[in-house]
């Protein structure tokens, strides 16, 4: 099992950059960065990247110079950095062996995308709903019943492609914490009445887990 490296804050110095080591600058706790990290485990990719993970209330101050928009996740690769989370799930993916996470097949392809450009109205949506007051807003709601849909298009779930992909990933950081933060601040359950959003839930999302239940899909 991986040992995860130390949190660095301010204090701690710079790795050296552009030294031939793959590095992904994260944070452990936030969602755009558990996309990348992910993805990363997922492809068995534990040995080819090294985790650099920062904490985001107490960022080093050296992070913006190899960063400059300073947010994570971020990926050190080929003397280049690579920003910015669903180009860089695809990056990853795309650039690194492992098992591939874009489906070949044209209509999974096109509703993957679909859902990939739907990712950040959906969060918008939510986030909204978390900071209204009162009930929960028609299009918080809205937004949970269009991936509860969406869950079940090739398959009755756990994953929106019927198979684990890019897309499991890009939501699964968000969903997860929207689970938590509704129940707590809204009184809230967004499984309720969700079969499929509670079903994606429950596979928590472990690359070990989800590895197995592809392979019993493609009866591996």
């Amino acid at each position: 099992m991986e040992v995860l490296p130390p949190t660095l804050s301010s204090a701690c110095e710079q790795p050296l950059l552009y030294d031939g080591t793959t590095r992904l600058y994260m944070s452990y706790v936030c969602p755009y960065a558990q996309r990348a990290w992910i993805t990363r485990n997922y492809k068995g990719l534990q040995e080819e990247i090294e985790l650099v993970p920062m904490d985001m209330a107490d960022k080093p101050a050296w992070y913006k110079k190899v960063y400059p928009k300073n947010q994570v996740p971020a990926l050190e690769h080929n003397k280049k950095i690579i920003g910015e989370s669903l180009d860089l799930i695809r990056y990853i993916d795309t650039n690194f062996d492992g098992p591939k996470l874009i489906t070949n097949d044209p209509q999974k392809q096109r509703f993957a995308e679909e859902l990939l450009g739907y990712s950040d109205a959906f969060n918008r949506a939510m986030l909204d709903g978390l900071r209204s007051k009162g009930p929960v807003t028609a299009e918080a709601v809205a937004a949970l019943d269009k991936i509860d849909s969406s869950l079940s298009k090739f398959d009755y779930g756990p994953f929106f492609l019927s198979q684990f992909s890019l897309v499991d990933i890009a939501y699964a950081p968000f969903i997860d914490g929207f689970q938590i933060f509704f129940a707590g601040i809204k009184n809230y359950d967004i499984t309720k009445g969700r079969v499929h959003i509670r079903k994606f839930i429950e596979t928590k999302q472990d690359p070990e887990v989800l590895l197995a239940l592809t392979k019993k899909k493609f009866g591996v």
